[in-house]
Order: structure tokens, then sequence, then C-alpha cells
């Protein structure tokens, strides 16, 4: 299979705090990797210095054959292939729904607008957001918002989706309809990489999950190993904890 994303030896840290220590992680064409862990593993950093919010300390990150933390490697090419999808929605307030889908696309893509729109509007219908295209996000519930996040990253055409803990900001009748979206998306074959504490949701959807603690990746695997036959006693403790 071929890898997309390629990390090795990957570390990060905050002033003397360090928070990801020798990470190697890869994700391949078509694969959905789910990572779980407490608050404070190092998930959501992980997440941040893949797609470069978050400069690495060390380490290489791999992107078609090269290290994209080369000095004279193009971020914002590299950024353009990789759809990020935060907690907070970080949705424009000044546009509409359709706009929000369009402004990346036409500005970094340099799609002519007819084009971006039809895009955009293929994907809204896709997350069931295509009757609120003239709505402003703050006439939207969270769940909306969230699925209208999700179609925006998804009309920069991507070649891998990244997701933060996408439901953690919603009130618990709005996740079910971002899984929903995100388990179709799963299904379709496209590439994902999510941080979530939803763990029902990643032992259905994920080919591979990802277990950190204090900063290090203690065990991966798929879904049935991790859940029912941790290796790791971090693992098996973490897992008693949060599945009731």
């Amino acid at each position: 299979m071929e890898k997309v994303i390629d990390i090795q030896h990957l570390s990060k840290s905050f002033g003397t705090h360090e928070v990801l220590k020798d990470i190697d992680f890869s994700v391949h064409k078509g694969e959905v990797v789910c990572v779980i862990g407490s608050s404070g593993s190092g998930k959501s950093t992980l997440l941040r210095c893949v797609n470069l919010l978050e400069k690495p300390s060390g380490g290489q990150i791999i992107y078609q054959g090269e290290n994209i933390l080369d000095h004279k490697h193009d971020i914002h090419a590299y950024r353009t292939k990789l759809g990020m999808v935060f907690q907070q929605f970080n949705l424009f307030n000044n546009h509409n729904v359709l706009n929000n889908c369009v402004v990346g696309q036409v500005k970094v893509l340099k799609r002519s607008k007819i084009e971006a729109e039809k895009v955009a509007m293929n994907y809204l219908k896709l997350v069931g957001m295509d009757q609120y295209v003239n709505a402003k996000p703050s006439h939207l519930s969270g769940g909306q918002k969230q699925r209208v996040a999700i179609a925006r990253a998804l009309s920069m055409n991507p070649d891998v989706m990244l997701f933060d803990e996408p439901t953690s900001a919603l009130d618990p009748e709005m996740v079910g309809e971002v899984l929903k979206v995100m388990k179709e998306l799963a299904n379709s074959g496209l590439t994902m990489l999510i941080v979530t504490h939803e763990m029902e949701f990643a032992k259905e959807v994920s080919d591979r999950v990802v277990f950190m603690d204090k900063g290090v990746i203690v065990e991966e695997g798929k879904p049935e190993q991790i859940f029912n036959h941790p290796t790791h006693e971090r693992t098996r403790e973490f897992l008693k904890r949060t599945l009731k």
C-alpha cells in the first residue's frame, strides 16, 4: 500500500516540556486511522504537527517521497493536500455556507467561481447541508457547522483528511449526525487520520487504531486487537476507564 504520510522520529517540545517523543507512524492511501488516548497524551499535537500548524522540534514528515520539513519545501502547497476539520469548526462567520466552501478553492486552487460552487454543492449535498447554502454559520447548530466544515475540507480535494476531535465541542444529540457523515466517508475509501474519544466509532470505522500516552505511541493495531486484546497495561487501563 502506498504511504500518503510517513512520520519518522518526530518530536515536539514546548519549552522544556516534551509533548511528542520519537514518533514513528504512517498513513496509507485509503486507510482510516484513529488515534486514541487520554487528554494530554499528545494526540492533537501530533495532528497539528502533521499539517504544520505546529512546527516539529525534530524528525521527518515524508510526503510524496520528500521530507516536508526541509527548508526548500513549499509548505503551502503541502497544506492544500490536507483537509483539516477542527473541534471548533473554524468557519468564516461573515460568509454563508456556500461561500465557506468556495473561498479556499478560488483563492488557493485557482478554480473559477462557477466550478468551485459546483464542487461545493456536491460535497454539501454529501453531508446533508445543501438546503442551507445561504445560511450564515451563526444560524446553524454545532452539528450543522461541523458538517459544513467537513464539506469545506473535502471541496479542496485533499489527499488525506485530518480530524481533530471533531465531536468534542458538540452537544450529545448532535454527535451522531457528524459521526454518520464520517462513517460514510470512511466507507468511500477516503484516507482519514482521526483523533477521537468516540471509542465505538473508532472500533467500527478504523483500519488501524493508535493508542498514545504521555507523548509516545504505546501500541497500534487492528481495532479488534487493540480493543479486545491489548498487549500493554497502559492500553488496558485506558480502555477500562473509557469503555463503559
